[in-house]
């Protein structure tokens, strides 16, 4: 049982076309690319292709007896309330609210903490299947305007619209070729700055979201409320570096505009700034004219992250990790830009994760402890600790604060705290904490489950952080099924939160979840980051596979019953691990993933990741890379096993999405049309009878943005067929 001897009969995989005539010379190595067609999302013969995989894949997964028994656990257990953080603007407060099962949450307003709320945005509005989703939103300073930018399908492309907050006439003003980019009000009212790319040449593909084309000369603009965007104000480009990315922030005074200035995905930025009260005859005297905005350099190197927190006048605060792997707060005059003082210095081993300035001169202090959140009060002019706000084991998320008010929201979840939202009073010399909200998840019993965290060694003897969730008191016999997640990677955190379908697999399929917090990401600052990251990307792999290691030997479970996951960087993560150890893993759930290491920088914005991995048009880059490229290195593993038992690889799924433009899905249907070829179809009776098989999404992209169905449809059809693969039984 557990792999297709659960089937009827071996699976008939779809034909693709092997073209053995493409062949690249990367420094004198030749590297063959027989699916190179697939790049072309547009042809006839890929949407072909994606048929053929998505037939094969439903009569898959219709021999999956959990599916639909994880559909209805799932959406009834996700049938719940859910509440975001409280925020202001003008006099009024902000929130997301979801009454459980809507396709998107949806923005309320109210005057105040007791007035009735009143829907300000319902995203669910917008489209009939749950498609259009609200990516980004800024409210005006007198809380008078919403400008909010939609996206279709999950693309990373956003249409810009404006609406009068009280009366919710949707005004004219419609911004598109938006990407990568806030939105930001000057505190006159009169508009805002945003983000976006040149339009299309006559010719281009303009199917947003379905593009491969390479996103250059990204541009920041100005944009007058009633006007046409033809008329906006150009206020930053770089011709010279086309990979550039702009960002602009408004100071929380009015007078300077904030650029942070990106190449990559390198936690680095430079710092332009412009004072906006010495521009003479305001930003209305740049109209029509091809004159940028009078910037000036602050940090113009890209040795650093700086995030201004907040400004007196010319004295700025920012959070950076210069000199200080683990970030610190430091302060600069503009009049002295050469001299830097430190505010808050580098913690010796927990992370400065976030700081904002609330109650005039308090600052509100985020730190990472052992992939735990620790929230503090400090004060902004010395930086010395006032209070330690009492908080569980999990994370923090949402805390929204203004300096001019005395009171902030800030929300907390764990593996097994669904959600509570705090408000912290600071009008009087002890913070006073209380919940403001808590959701409820009926029919969850936490006390039936508990959260450990472990930390086992790596290859190396490191030692790497995972957390475990189980039912309480089960018998570490190697029975139990076993789903182990990872990142690794971009200096992303991957804390504790609460999943409804990972708690319907602990209940219903007797699962262990487990996240390994390996190196590549960001739980102990930039050294933890650069641990995993360009030379030493292996390390990410083989961290994760020792937490395999570790899981197995521990006693939670087998190989034969454990299943990894992974999304986008974690995509990579599992495709590379299941070419290096696939004696290791009964099944494996690669979303998104970066597959072709070698071509990657080719398509949308995978250029920026150079940063991370580097790049196959440096030679010794090409040569870290080919290394372990899951499309390069797909392997029959019963040819090279030493053993003595025979190998096959897991049960893969690739999941990948029609309007997916971050990983375009290129990459998934090379690696699957690979796999398939060298474990499947061209050998008679393989050897290899675990399935290798896609889950294809229409109307939907990288993950941002999913309406609530698709996502409990998604995860319905993965774990059902994890469950089938693993020979996990339904427990009421």
């Amino acid at each position: 049982m557990g792999s297709l001897s659960a089937f009827d009969e071996r699976l008939q995989y779809p034909a693709a076309r092997r073209d053995e005539s493409i062949v690249d010379d990367y420094h004198g190595v030749k590297v063959a690319d027989p699916y190179r067609w697939l790049e072309d999302p547009d042809a006839d013969e890929v949407k072909e292709f994606v048929q053929g995989q998505v037939k094969l894949t439903d009569s898959v997964l219709k021999k999956c007896e959990t599916r639909e028994k994880l559909s209805e656990a799932i959406t009834k257990l996700f049938d719940h309330p859910r509440y975001g953080s409280l925020f202001r603007k003008g006099n009024k407060y902000f929130y997301f609210h979801n009454t459980g099962l809507q396709a998107h949450s949806v923005l309320y307003m109210q005057d105040d903490l007791d007035a009735e709320p009143e829907i300000l945005l319902d995203p669910n509005t917008l489209s009939n299947d749950g498609t259009v989703a609200l990516s980004t939103f800024s409210i005006s300073e007198d809380a008078k305007l919403l400008a909010y930018g939609l996206s279709s399908s999950g693309s990373d492309w956003v249409t810009i619209k404006v609406m009068s907050v009280q009366d919710k006439k949707v005004e004219p003003d419609t911004l598109s070729w938006v990407k990568f980019s806030g939105i930001t009000w000057t505190h006159d009212n009169k508009g805002f700055f945003y983000s976006r790319y040149p339009a299309p040449k006559e010719g281009e593909n303009i199917d947003a979201g379905t593009e491969t084309n390479a996103n250059l000369y990204h541009e920041l603009y100005y944009h007058f409320l009633g006007s046409d965007q033809s008329d906006d104000i150009l206020c930053w480009r770089d011709h010279e570096n086309p990979k550039y990315l702009f960002e602009a922030d408004v100071t929380d005074d009015g007078k300077y505009l904030i650029m942070a200035i990106e190449e990559g995905c390198d936690p680095v930025n430079k710092v332009y700034y412009c004072d906006l009260s010495s521009l003479e005859g305001g930003l209305q005297s740049f109209s029509g004219s091809n004159t940028l905005l009078p910037f000036i350099k602050l940090v113009d190197t890209f040795d650093a992250q700086y995030s201004a927190i907040a400004n007196d006048e010319t004295v700025f605060t920012f959070l950076t990790n210069k000199d200080a792997p683990k970030y610190k707060l430091v302060r600069v005059d503009l009049k002295e830009p050469g001299k830097w003082i430190d505010v808050i210095d580098e913690h010796g081993k927990d992370v400065l994760s976030s700081a904002c300035a609330v109650n005039g001169n308090h600052l509100i202090v985020s730190y990472l402890s052992d992939v735990k959140h620790v929230l503090q009060i400090r004060d902004l002019k010395s930086g010395s600790l006032l209070h330690q706000l009492p908080l569980d084991i999990g994370s923090v998320s949402g805390v929204f604060a203004r300096r001019k008010d005395s009171s902030f929201f800030f929300s907390f979840a764990s593996f097994l705290t669904p959600g509570v939202i705090y408000k912290c009073d600071l009008a009087d010399e002890t913070p006073k904490v209380k919940v403001f909200r808590e959701i409820a998840v009926p029919g969850f019993d936490r006390a039936a489950f508990q959260a450990t965290q472990v930390f086992y060694p790596s290859k190396d003897r490191t030692k790497i952080p995972m957390f475990i969730v189980a039912k309480k008191g089960i018998e570490l016999d190697g029975s139990h099924p076993c789903l182990l997640y990872a990142y690794g990677g971009f200096n992303i955190s991957i804390t504790p939160f609460f999943s409804v379908s990972r708690i319907v697999l602990g209940r219903h399929l007797g699962a262990v979840f487990c996240f390994a917090n390996i190196r590549g990401g960001g739980e102990y600052g930039e050294e933890w980051h650069k641990g995993g990251a360009l030379a030493k990307k292996q390390t990410c792999f083989d961290d994760f596979i020792s937490g395999a290691e570790y899981l197995v030997s521990a006693g939670y479970t087998q190989p034969g019953k454990l299943c990894i996951e992974g999304g986008s960087n974690g995509g990579l993560l599992i495709g590379a691990c299941i070419n290096q150890r696939p004696d290791l893993f009964g099944c494996a759930l690669a979303h998104v993933g970066v597959m072709d290491m070698l071509r990657f920088h080719k398509f949308t914005i995978g250029h920026a990741w150079t940063s991370e991995f580097g790049c196959s048009d440096k030679e010794e880059e090409f040569h870290w890379l080919i290394r372990y490229s899951p499309l390069h290195n797909v392997k029959r593993p019963w040819e090279e096993q030493q053993t003595g038992r025979f190998v096959q690889y897991p049960s893969t799924m690739l999941l990948t999405a029609d309007h997916d433009d971050r990983v375009v899905p290129l990459h998934s249907l090379k690696l699957l049309a690979t796999m398939q070829h060298v474990l499947c179809t061209s050998l008679e009776n393989s050897p290899q009878t675990k399935p290798i098989i896609s889950r294809i999404e229409v109307k939907a992209g990288h993950g941002a943005g999913r309406p609530t169905q698709k996502m409990i449809d998604e995860a319905a059809d993965r774990y059902g067929f994890m469950a089938k693969m693993l020979d996990a039984s339904w427990i009421e």
